[in-house]
């Protein structure tokens, strides 16, 4: 079975044809949907790209959280659908409720723009379900707000819970515990910093990324 994927775009979004490439060069079926839509019909995941919703007004995802997609997006994801944000679309899903946490600015208060090594933690997500635990992925990163934070209890949730999907061998932004990416504790759900689109293609640098994108097309097969 094709796997179809739907990649939502925001006003301001600029990751979503690179994620509709990087997903159908592994054989799946990708398309963008405006955030001004409220159907989701028809597709097996979805994700929530990088950029600058709404042009990260008030803060990033915090307008994005109230496009009449979300609500979509949130039923979509309690029924089990693979759910995917990568960067911003990390943001949008913090903001709207769907992974628990916050990003606030980088330590140091400097927009990275690099590539990094992050650690696969756990096998058990829509986003790493085809990779092997331990693994070392190389990944690149770009944002301002990449610093994932939480209160005592959520970390101690995601850590028993085994819900921190990946972390930075070198923490670059100052995340709690080294964290690069999360799910929700069904485990279709999942936000991180790396883009993976990026690092799809040997021209780029990497082709790390497509480990991840093909467990999310493994997800959406069910």
């Amino acid at each position: 079975m094709t796997a179809r994927v739907g990649v939502v775009l925001f006003p301001g979004s600029n990751c979503e044809h690179d994620a509709v490439e990087a997903l159908e060069q592994l054989g799946g079926k990708a398309e963008v949907v405006w955030h001004g839509s409220t159907s989701l019909d028809g597709f097996d995941a979805v994700v929530l790209p990088g950029g600058f919703a709404h042009g990260d007004y008030l803060r990033p995802g915090a307008i994005a959280r109230f496009s009449p997609i979300m609500s979509t997006v949130t039923e979509f994801a309690r029924a089990g659908g693979p759910v995917i944000g990568i960067c911003n679309g990390f943001q949008v899903l913090t903001e709207a409720g769907l992974l628990p946490g916050a990003l606030q600015k980088n330590r140091g208060l400097k927009f990275l723009c690099s590539t990094v090594d992050i650690r696969v933690e756990t096998t058990k997500s829509a986003l790493s379900c085809e990779a092997e635990a331990g693994a070392v992925l190389r990944i690149p990163i770009n944002h301002f707000e990449g610093n994932y934070t939480c209160d005592e209890r959520t970390l101690a949730e995601l850590r028993a819970e085994e819900r921190i999907v990946f972390r930075y061998v070198e923490n670059p932004n100052g995340s709690v515990d080294d964290i690069a990416g999360i799910c929700n504790s069904e485990r279709n759900v999942v936000g991180l910093m790396p883009h993976p689109e990026r690092a799809s293609d040997p021209l780029l640098g990497s082709t790390d990324g497509l480990t991840m994108l093909r467990s999310l097309l493994a997800a959406a097969r069910g």
